[in-house]
């Protein structure tokens, strides 16, 4: 068997895949955060377009994907699934180790796969320009890249710890002609009053978000576009896992355990929904969710109301959550540092669909440094909190002496975080688990529902 499986285009996915239809349970309802009643369309049509709102609240189980949008992702779609055997073997594993190769992408991850489609849902309905929030800079420089496709504009606050530790995220996003600022910043109402709260701060995904539907609300030609959480994002990504169920099929393989990291859930879930209704129908797999001990959302946060964004002008998403007020330490896995994690996969998880385990940042890079030495390709912090399991599953099946197909989502590469390798190499990286206090704090602030 070839290390690489490849899927010719005209096998790529025709159709998106929406969990929602398979699931025994209703998600619940985005609320208004003015009535606190549940939040109708018409609501979100000042930030969204008509037609992502409908996928949104959409339960079909299959969404055609439009001609368009499928000649655009075929710049790097179908991606290749390949077994990492010179990981195995460096491990000494019988396991059999797979990675989903999202990085082929042009701006380096899974995030065009989304990018693309809600630019070309918001040009067909005219929208000129889309504002968005950015963590480390791969959803910025994805949705810079598909508004570049689309000649629409392209304003991205950006985390701005991540601004000033990843400038090359940044002059790429200018490449692609989109304007970036540091969040939180003087531009906006809410940028002024949490720069007036919190004047040193290294910003935080929720402040951004705040910033980003502002520019939207306050602006008729713009709409708000979000890289994760949301259901029509998540369901965009499924052309990931539905790839990888027809490769698998390819290698002859049955998945054991499938591994991916998570900041707000749109990578991993995108990776393993298409495989929930085989759990549903008893079949021995394990979902594994790896995040960050610096923001513990699935580990420690609870499953209730809350804010997307930090000043409360989202709709109230019942999702796992650590607190809309919640300030992540500066890790640079920039996209895992957010707040709360999407409904659908939050619904996933407590029903226990899911396992999730959290990592600090040090073995982390660690297993990231084992990968890049072993398959070549250099992970990004986020990603390599998914390498960290793989790594630490694979000797689990030594130790054990089982042989298990392991899968992950290789959600991203590292090239523009070599600054944060080499804080690594130079043993200056800290480690940070957050305090149990200040998440208990930040769950006192949740709104009532």
């Amino acid at each position: 068997m070839d290390s690489k499986i490849f899927l010719t285009e005209k096998e790529m996915p025709q159709a998106w895949y929406n969990l929602q239809a398979d699931l025994p349970w209703e998600v619940p309802p985005p609320m208004d955060p003015g009535t606190k009643e549940p939040l109708t369309p018409d609501k979100l049509y000042p930030i969204f377009p008509k037609s992502l709102v409908a996928q949104e609240m959409s339960r079909d189980r299959w969404v055609e994907i439009p001609d368009k949008l499928l000649d655009i992702y075929k710049i790097w779609r179908p991606t290749p699934l390949q077994r990492a055997e010179k990981l195995e073997k460096f491990l000494k594993t019988p396991a059999r180790i797979y990675y989903k190769n999202e990085s082929v992408s042009p701006p380096g991850s899974h995030k065009p796969n989304t990018a693309v489609a809600q630019a070309y849902y918001n040009k067909q309905e005219g929208v000129e320009r889309i504002s968005t929030e950015t963590g480390a800079g791969q959803w910025g420089s994805a949705l810079a890249f598909a508004c570049n496709m689309f000649d629409m504009e392209c304003i991205v606050y950006m985390v701005k710890i991540s601004y000033q530790q990843k400038p090359y995220r940044k002059s790429l996003m200018h490449i692609w002609n989109a304007d970036v600022y540091p969040s939180p910043t003087d531009r906006t109402e809410s940028g002024r009053m949490m720069l007036q709260k919190y004047p040193d701060s290294h910003g935080s995904l929720g402040m951004a978000i705040s910033e980003a539907v502002e520019e939207a609300a306050k602006n008729e030609n713009t709409k708000y576009s979000l890289g994760s959480v949301l259901n029509h994002v998540l369901l965009h990504q499924t052309i990931v896992g539905l790839e990888t169920q027809k490769q698998l099929a390819i290698a002859e393989e049955d998945p054991d355990i499938l591994i991916g990291c998570v900041g707000g859930g749109s990578n991993f879930a995108g990776f393993f929904f298409p495989f929930v209704s085989d759990k549903l129908k008893g079949k021995d797999i394990r979902f594994i969710a790896i995040e960050s001990t610096a923001c513990p959302t699935f580990t420690k946060g609870q499953y209730r109301y809350d804010y997307g964004d930090t000043v409360g002008l989202t709709p109230l998403l019942k999702m796992y959550t650590l607190g809309h007020n919640f300030v992540p330490a500066p890790i640079h896995a920039g996209g895992l540092r957010y707040h709360g994690d999407a409904p659908l996969l939050s619904l996933v998880a407590h029903h226990k669909l899911m396992e999730a385990v959290a990592y600090q940042q040090n073995p982390v890079f660690e297993a990231a440094s084992i990968f890049a030495r072993t398959e070549g390709i250099i992970p990004a912090p986020e990603t390599a909190h998914a390498v960290k399991c793989v790594i630490d599953e694979a000797i689990k099946c030594r130790e054990e002496k089982k042989e298990k197909c392991i899968v992950f989502n290789f959600s991203g590469h590292g090239h523009f975080d070599l600054s944060s390798y080499d804080k690594y190499l130079s043993k200056e990286l800290k480690d940070y688990a957050h305090p149990e206090e200040e998440i208990e704090k930040a769950i006192k602030e949740l709104p009532q529902i």
